[in-house]
């Protein structure tokens, strides 16, 4: 089941790639990629986020194991739209980046929300949380702080363009999710 998940999450990517070989990537192919690589990482943040609910709900517990695969797929997506980005829309020049990442506030949250993601994608294995014990829970809470701040990343970039209902929907969708998840902690 892993494998088929693994398969299911490469398909993106797959879909880049066809695009790319058949020169269909629109009229502007590097704000197509990052704009798809951004959108998926937010649909895995999504899905990632909806397990534990989806476990408690259902009682289902096996999802459980499916977590740290979907997380991975953020990292990893984002991790494309990060290099996307900092490649074709700077031209790996350190100090152009750094400029972007100051001078517009919707990449400064974008920037923090890719950085805060990077500890929790290298300690997602079974090694670190044993080495890491509860702090590996308290570090990986983290993910309460990134989520909004994509939202917010994705706001602020959608605004721009007037585009409202996109990111309205996947804010509904997260701020759920997030109250799910939160409220059997704040006992409401």
């Amino acid at each position: 089941m892993k494998a088929l998940l693994i398969g299911i999450g490469l398909l993106p990517l797959v879909r880049l790639i066809v695009l790319g070989y058949q020169d269909d990537l629109t009229a502007n192919p590097i704000e197509f990629i990052t704009r798809s690589t951004g959108t998926w990482a937010l649909v895995f943040l999504c899905l990632t986020l909806a397990i534990t609910p989806l476990r408690r709900l259902t009682g289902i517990n096996q999802l459980i194991q499916y977590r740290r695969t979907l997380g991975l797929f953020v990292f990893f997506y984002a991790c494309l739209h990060f290099s996307i980005w900092f490649w074709l829309d700077h031209s790996l020049i350190f100090s152009e980046m750094i400029i972007d990442v100051i001078k517009r506030p919707f990449i400064t949250v974008g920037f923090i929300s890719f950085v805060l993601l990077i500890p929790l994608a290298l300690t997602s294995n079974q090694w670190a949380v044993k080495k890491l014990k509860r702090s590996w829970a308290r570090l990986h809470q983290l993910i309460y702080l990134i989520a909004p701040l994509v939202i917010l990343h994705y706001f602020w970039h959608k605004s721009g363009k007037n585009d409202y209902f996109t990111v309205s929907i996947y804010g509904a969708i997260l701020l759920i999710l997030l109250a799910l998840r939160l409220r059997p902690r704040l006992k409401l």
